[in-house]
């Protein structure tokens, strides 16, 4: 068989050029190759499996008040200890983690949401839209998120609202005073993209608003929203973990890791049970660096204005 130069340059070609790979496998492939970044994820993925499925291995869920066992140092049958009413805090600190992994995740997802739906009103539409939305963003940047947060949960001690209704409220909190800040940052990047070849295009075909907006401007900023929402989990988590454990956020006997480190607040327990603050608190600070990690690797892939 004769094989013609045009075949030749052919096979030569698709030989030597690389087959070009979408741009989700690229990033895939390059955050893989950022070991710290993969750790950080490693931990968070461990650390939900652990909170969401651990308990259910546990003879101790039913949080059964046991006086004979308060204040228990670690043994093998409870290996951390018990608490001030004899409860097992290993399996207080996994259902803990279930509900601030829970609170820290719905009200980031909130707040993008809130944060991106606004910014995007305000830089496409402009004018008196944006005032509005801009205005009320800056208004309420103006004033630091943890004393406000710390007037709202007042005000929910204060008009008796019942534990189970409380974590939902946490989430709206948490969500209220997370939106401004995305909110101006997805408002710049639309007035950047407005700007562009493609949206003149969109103009010229007559295209509707909601369609510019959802099929063509919003999908160029998921990449910053991603970034964004992965690095405010950690925060609302460190938020909501504060609010619990100053008595304003979620209140026992609902367990989470703030309210478990303030009920052992009292010098006794700081320096001789050590059992009852060490775990809530290391969960805390495993759980935010390793998120803060990840999102930091995130932004070096998806974000091109971060990379070094």
């Amino acid at each position: 068989m004769i094989t013609t130069p045009t075949k030749l340059v052919n096979a030569k070609r698709t030989k030597d050029s690389p087959v070009k790979s979408s741009l989700f496998r690229q990033s895939i492939r390059k955050l893989s190759k950022n070991k710290l970044a993969v750790s950080g994820f490693v931990v968070v993925i461990l650390m939900f499996v652990a909170c969401f499925i651990g308990p259910l291995f546990s003879p101790y869920t039913d949080n059964k008040i046991n006086m004979a066992m308060m204040n228990k140092a670690p043994h093998l049958k409870h290996w951390l200890g018990t608490d001030a009413l004899g409860r097992d805090v290993l399996t207080r600190v996994l259902l803990a983690g279930r509900i601030s992994l829970t609170v820290g995740l719905a009200s980031m997802m909130l707040s993008v949401f809130i944060g991106s739906l606004l910014g995007a009103l305000a830089g496409y539409y402009r004018g008196i839209v944006d005032q509005i939305i801009m205005r009320i963003a800056d208004l309420l940047l103006t004033i630091p998120s943890l004393p406000l947060l710390f007037i709202f949960g007042a005000l929910l001690s204060e008009w008796k609202i019942p534990t189970d209704y409380r974590m939902y409220i946490v989430m709206l909190m948490l969500s209220f005073v997370g939106w401004p800040g995305l909110a101006r940052m997805v408002r710049g990047q639309m007035l950047s993209l407005r700007e562009r070849e493609f949206m003149q295009a969109a103009v010229v075909l007559g295209l509707r608003d909601r369609r510019k907006l959802f099929n063509h401007l919003l999908p160029n900023i998921v990449p910053l929203l991603i970034v964004i929402a992965t690095l405010n989990i950690g925060g609302a988590i460190l938020s909501e973990s504060v609010l619990s454990f100053f008595g304003l956020g979620v209140m026992p006997p609902t367990p989470t890791w703030g309210n478990m480190i303030d009920a052992a607040n009292n010098m006794i327990d700081f320096q001789e049970r050590p059992w009852l603050w060490i775990p809530p608190g290391f969960s805390i600070f495993a759980t935010v660096i390793a998120i803060n990690i990840f999102g930091d690797g995130l932004r070096d892939v998806l974000d091109p204005k971060q990379k070094r």
